[in-house]
């Protein structure tokens, strides 16, 4: 790289700094405004609160505002927010799936082989890439010499660790602690008088089952932790959440409107479409989170070598075939 071309990087670079930190000032004074703007524990009520607090009971019977506000009042927002999290989680996959398997019917793989070799002559052939697709290998298919834990491994080996699951402490923590919290998630979504909801029953579900994988490997959860049961599953999640609100509005002429009959308060039955909406989200959400955390730890890399890499491979390759080339025109030869 030559001076004029360092000095036109380190430019950028100053350039992209300055931006940073202009930004990062603008951020912090925007918060800072809003927290000085935010109203103190003596200042009346903005309006918002004052119409949940006082429809909240008659209207909904729940005797918890803020679940009115977030599936009732504001169930048009909660809505679009629920639908920001599946745009991501098919970003994600969309990302983050494997190659098809095409069927070849005019040599088109073999074509494709031969066009990669001459754009990338040393692809395949380095000991670190071989190395990396080996441990890749091993890391997502199942392998019958591998341990299924480190307690069936011998003390004191040297080996790396490559157990599916992990020891007998942390698996039996994860099989007692994910008791409690499923049911603190499915508390969370079902009262709707107490503060709660969908969304964290949904993450608190989606970490349960998380936790399990991490104590218990891949080959243990592959059933639960599928894409062919949670797309479905996720699918079903987000018709029902359009479905509740969609029926608000045929029905009684608004979006996020009650529709179904409300029981007393304090039941599971008040709130009306509240605990509907709720239940719907969970579904939603916790498919959702599962299946971009699976899609990422899934992910294969592309261990192709990039652009400088490449090219100071092909300036190797042509100095050692130039140097073949002379050896073998020389006279001595």
């Amino acid at each position: 790289m030559s001076r004029q071309q360092e000095d036109e990087v380190l430019l950028v670079a100053r350039r992209r700094s300055v931006f940073a930190m202009c930004l990062v000032a603008a951020t912090a004074a925007l918060f800072g405004g809003g927290m000085l703007a935010v109203s103190r524990e003596h200042s009346p009520l903005p309006g918002i609160a004052r119409f949940a607090l006082t429809t909240a009971l008659p209207k909904w019977h729940t005797t918890e505002p803020v679940n009115e506000i977030v599936y009732g009042s504001r169930g048009f927002d909660t809505f679009g927010e629920t639908f920001l999290l599946l745009a991501a989680v098919v970003s994600i996959t969309t990302l983050t799936r494997a190659r098809e398997r095409r069927r070849e019917q005019a040599g088109e793989a073999r074509a494709g082989s031969r066009e990669q070799q001459e754009v990338d002559p040393a692809s395949g052939s380095s000991p670190q890439e071989a190395e990396a697709r080996q441990a890749e290998a091993e890391e997502t298919e199942d392998d019958p010499n591998v341990a299924d834990t480190p307690d069936a491994r011998a003390l004191g080996g040297q080996q790396p660790e490559r157990a599916e699951s992990m020891t007998v402490v942390v698996r039996v923590a994860a099989r007692v602690v994910a008791v409690p919290l499923t049911v603190a998630a499915v508390y969370l979504c079902a009262w709707g008088y107490s503060p709660g909801g969908g969304f964290p029953a949904g993450a608190a579900l989606a970490g349960v089952l998380l936790l399990l994988y991490a104590a218990f490997g891949m080959p243990r959860m592959r059933r639960v932790l599928s894409p062919e049961l949670l797309e479905p599953l996720e699918l079903l999640g987000a018709l029902a959440i359009i479905a509740v609100e969609v029926l608000g509005l045929v029905l009684r002429g608004s979006v996020s409107a009650n529709w179904l009959p409300l029981g007393p308060p304090q039941t599971i039955r008040s709130g009306g479409v509240l605990q509907a909406f709720s239940v719907s989200e969970l579904l939603e959400v916790s498919t959702g989170i599962l299946l971009a955390v699976v899609g990422l730890l899934k992910m294969r890399h592309d261990w192709s070598p990039d652009e400088e890499q490449a090219g100071q491979a092909g300036e190797e390759q042509a100095g050692e075939r130039q140097a073949s080339t002379d050896a073998k025109s020389s006279p001595g030869r």
